[in-house]
């Protein structure tokens, strides 16, 4: 089932342990998005704030049991969503398969996310450099999908300084980084506008994590 779901992906490698799936979750691009959709329903997406008080351009939420959370307080993971205090929405099931799909081809059996940050972005939002440093678990990948329009991919080393590779992700293209890349700096380029049959004039990005020790 799983073969028929994820066919073998064209792999692109942009570091040590780090790969792009070409087209990876093209074939269940709308399942997905329904539980996007499911999501935002009960936790609607929101612009946070940078500890130091920036808005961030791309509107969020999450799913699973570590929600992740930025605000003056700091970047952190939370089982509650700040704004209603329930838990964040379960994982949908479509997510995880994907998840545990994606990591395997790119060489990690037998991942198990607890936790998903849903980011919407519109014509001109973007992402900084930055690392996934929040987690307690770095043994794990990052699995991060590209719905909808596409966008330029930045990912360089494990310091801020060091060169950075720009790749154009397109619909249904999956970025799996691990290993020696676990703590690579990354981010996108501003959005350019467009349309797209699925998603309208914006990109949705999952990215999917294994937050908690265990």
């Amino acid at each position: 089932m799983t073969a028929e779901l994820f066919p073998a992906p064209a792999m692109e490698p942009i570091g040590p342990g780090a790969v792009i799936l070409r087209g990876f979750a093209s074939g269940q691009a709308a399942t997905l998005l329904e539980g996007v959709a499911g999501i935002a329903a009960q936790a609607p997406f929101r612009h946070m704030l940078t500890p130091g008080g920036r808005r961030l351009s791309a509107a969020m939420t999450n799913s699973g049991s570590a929600g992740w959370v930025s605000d003056r307080r700091g970047y952190r993971y939370e089982a509650l969503d700040p704004h209603s205090g329930q838990p964040w929405p379960a994982l949908p099931e479509p997510f995880l398969a994907l998840a545990a799909a994606a990591a395997a081809a790119a060489g990690w059996a037998g991942y198990r996310p607890d936790g998903c940050l849903v980011n919407r972005y519109e014509p001109g939002a973007r992402m900084g450099l930055h690392q996934d440093r929040d987690e307690a678990e770095l043994s794990w990948p990052i699995v991060s999908v590209s719905l909808g329009l596409p966008v330029v991919f930045l990912f360089g080393g494990d310091r801020r300084t060091a060169p950075v590779r720009r790749a154009r992700l397109a619909h249904g293209d999956v970025v799996v980084w691990g290993g020696e890349s676990r703590l690579a700096f990354h981010g996108v380029a501003p959005l350019a506008p467009g349309a797209h049959p699925l998603t309208g004039a914006c990109r949705i990005n999952l990215t999917l994590r294994r937050a908690r020790a265990g």
